[in-house]
């Protein structure tokens, strides 16, 4: 009895998450003939350009080795810029439930003819980044990011540090073809 008693007692080890690596990157401009736009792309994506939903020019930029997709949506404009915005702000807004905030940051890049925002989408929500490029005359462009696991801020944070950055890429380097 004495023996036994002086023993430590055994306690349970918390939760851990897996250590996700995160590669180097380096960045080329997309080469996709016939399509209205062109950015820069990391060397750890690729685009899956088969047809989304039915829809010309839509794209999924796949990080594989993150479990990552941006979806991307792009629609000419021919006077409804108002209608597609308002559909995208309903979109970006049916996460509202889930957010604790959704903060807004303008983009413009004048000598491109590129215009859009930026949303972060802070909480555990499924998209933690949307983002609207436009020309406002011709071009619409619509991004979302998505990780293909349950979202969980704290654990995903490589990746979304990560795909924030990208996003940020994708937006400066947009030319409209």
């Amino acid at each position: 009895l004495l023996f036994m008693s002086c023993q430590r007692r055994a306690v349970p080890k918390p939760i851990g998450y897996f250590r996700i690596a995160i590669p180097d990157t380096a960045y080329t401009m997309t080469q996709l003939p016939r399509y209205p736009y062109s950015f820069r792309l990391s060397n750890n994506a690729y685009i899956n350009d088969a047809l989304v939903d039915g829809e010309k020019f839509w794209i999924d930029i796949q990080y594989p080795t993150l479990n990552a997709t941006i979806h991307c949506s792009y629609k000419p404009i021919n006077n409804n810029l108002r209608i597609l915005s308002r559909d995208a702000q309903e979109f970006l807004f049916s996460h509202s439930t889930i957010a604790s905030a959704i903060p807004e940051q303008e983009f413009a890049n004048p000598d491109e003819r590129v215009y859009g925002v930026y949303f972060e989408l802070h909480g555990n929500t499924a998209s933690p980044f949307q983002f609207i490029l436009t020309d406002s005359t011709e071009h619409f462009f619509r991004g979302s990011v998505y990780c293909n696991t349950i979202p969980n801020q704290d654990s995903l944070a490589p990746i979304y540090d990560y795909t924030r950055h990208d996003v940020r890429i994708i937006m400066e380097s947009m030319q409209w073809q």
